[in-house]
């Protein structure tokens, strides 16, 4: 069976819908792991998880396992308008980095009260609960859910996805030259315990390598960072993830071609994250 991942947003830091932002989309990161039946497996709540919560309510899904990599507002924003919290009917397990002062329902809950949104937690007819991670990889409907810390401010965490042997990676927020990437031993490089030898690599590849020059310690990776990195844990195909807010969709192309000059004959070529594109392992 097929591990197909949706895209329902790849940009980076704040939603940027616009003319030049058509082709590859404005809405922030939110993946779709899509499965049959009435249970959904979603990656982060950036504003992508609003027209994803849509779609689940027409299928007619009632469970959702909801993983979050971390708390910043780009992957978070759109968990106060997506649809199944607001289902009397539905259940959402939601799933996220541990932190060593507060709870992960209680960091949460600080988006769900006025002045910063009319309704309360407690409004919620949805059965929520809430799971601190990393932990023993969950499974949810034959998928294998794994996950690590990974370098980028704040608690974060990547996720490695499993299914009858196919592998993804999801590291949307990574900035691993931070510790080295070139030439350490996998047993510390940042996330390489959930992407070595994946299939695919969805990967932070936020700016040019002359604008990470001036960004140094952002949390984000360069395109050919986010080559090296894919190089060095041995995936197979790089998907450029967490796309820059100032960059349109011409500039994107640019950088897609810079990627595939650095990868070498012996991988595939790095391809764009696309909104509303299906990727197919």
């Amino acid at each position: 069976m097929a591990l197909d991942l949706k895209i329902w947003g790849c940009r980076g830091s704040i939603a940027t819908p616009g003319s030049e932002t058509t082709k590859y989309g404005g809405n922030t990161s939110c993946v779709e792991v899509v499965l049959d039946g009435d249970t959904a497996l979603v990656l982060d709540a950036g504003t992508g998880i609003r027209p994803l919560g849509s779609d689940l309510t027409r299928r007619g899904v009632r469970h959702v396992h909801l993983f979050l990599t971390h708390l910043h507002l780009d992957h978070l924003e759109g968990l106060r308008f997506f649809a199944p919290l607001w289902n009397a009917g539905a259940t959402v397990d939601i799933w996220g980095p541990r932190s060593p002062t507060l709870s992960l329902r209680d960091r949460i809950l600080r988006s769900f009260s006025p002045p910063l949104f009319p309704l309360d937690f407690r409004d919620i007819p949805a059965a929520v609960t809430f799971h601190d991670l990393p932990a023993v990889p969950s499974e949810v409907d034959g998928v294998t859910v794994a996950s690590d810390r990974v370098l980028h401010p704040g608690p974060t965490l990547g996720f490695r996805l499993e299914r009858e042997g196919s592998t993804a990676a999801y590291l949307p927020d990574h900035e691993p030259v931070l510790a080295g990437i070139d030439g350490l031993p996998l047993d510390w490089l940042s996330g390489a315990a959930l992407a070595r030898g994946a299939d695919v690599l969805l990967h932070d590849a936020q700016y040019g390598d002359e604008e990470y020059a001036t960004r140094i310690g952002w949390g984000h990776s360069s395109v050919g960072d986010a080559v090296s990195y894919c190089n060095a844990v041995g995936a197979d195909r790089l998907v450029l993830f967490h796309h820059e807010p100032e960059h349109s969709d011409e500039t994107l192309e640019e950088l897609e071609e810079r990627a595939r000059a650095l990868t070498s004959l012996d991988r595939s070529a790095p391809v764009l994250a696309r909104e509303g594109e299906t990727i197919v392992i």
